[in-house]
């Protein structure tokens, strides 16, 4: 397989499981209905949220990227076995936090959206808007962001790959959702995939950490 199409492979992968994660997309549903939003509206507010979410982690990502393109020059083996290994320490971590999910039931308070607290002060739909973005905005994603270090072994080509992919299937990914659950999807059991995000970011880090060994110059 080109080294190439496994980065894009392995930032699609990463950027979907982002995506389809329900904390990222179904609070968004219920704010809208408990504001009395128009479908449009709803998708509108939830690519403006998915762009700033995305948009901070691509800058910290193209940092890390960068960091991890000047050692590679020197020390091949930070980026060819280091950065994998840090991939899959990082699944393994999430898989521990998964077990210590399930010991201890929590119910929404891993939400990236503070709905709650928006629905009870009852703000404008601006500072709604501003209150999401802000929250998405401060909240990166740290999984895309470690595997900037593996893709910049391919300089800009690498770091762009993975900005690129990132953004576009993560707000296309969260506005598709939004609709496909408005559209009376909503009735499905998200239960699994809301309360076990780690088990499954940790299934994909862990495989993608494994694909990155495999990644030639």
């Amino acid at each position: 397989m080109d080294a190439l199409f496994q980065i894009f492979i392995s930032s699609f992968l990463l950027s979907l499981v982002h995506a389809a994660i329900p904390s990222h997309w179904l609070p968004l549903i219920a704010l809208g209905k408990a504001e009395k939003w128009t479908d449009r509206e709803t998708l509108t507010i939830t690519a403006v949220t998915g762009a700033a979410h995305t948009l901070s982690t691509i800058a910290i990502g193209v940092i890390v990227g960068l960091v991890g393109y000047k050692l590679s020059e020197s020390y091949h083996f930070i980026t060819k076995i280091i950065a994998p290994l840090i991939l899959i320490f990082l699944g393994v971590i999430y898989f521990i936090l998964e077990y210590r999910h399930s010991l201890i039931k929590t119910s929404h308070e891993h939400h990236h959206i503070p709905i709650d607290e928006i629905i009870e002060k009852k703000k404008s739909k601006k500072s709604i808007v501003f209150a999401l973005s802000a929250a998405m905005f401060f909240s990166p994603c740290l999984e895309i962001e470690i595997y900037y270090f593996t893709a910049s072994r391919f300089g800009w080509l690498g770091i762009s790959i993975v900005s690129v992919v990132y953004f576009f299937v993560t707000v296309l990914g969260m506005m598709f959702l939004v609709h496909f659950a408005s559209r009376g999807v909503r009735k499905l059991n998200w239960h699994f995939l809301e309360h076990h995000d780690k088990l499954i970011s940790g299934i994909v880090l862990v495989l993608v950490g494994l694909l990155a060994f495999f990644i030639e110059y």
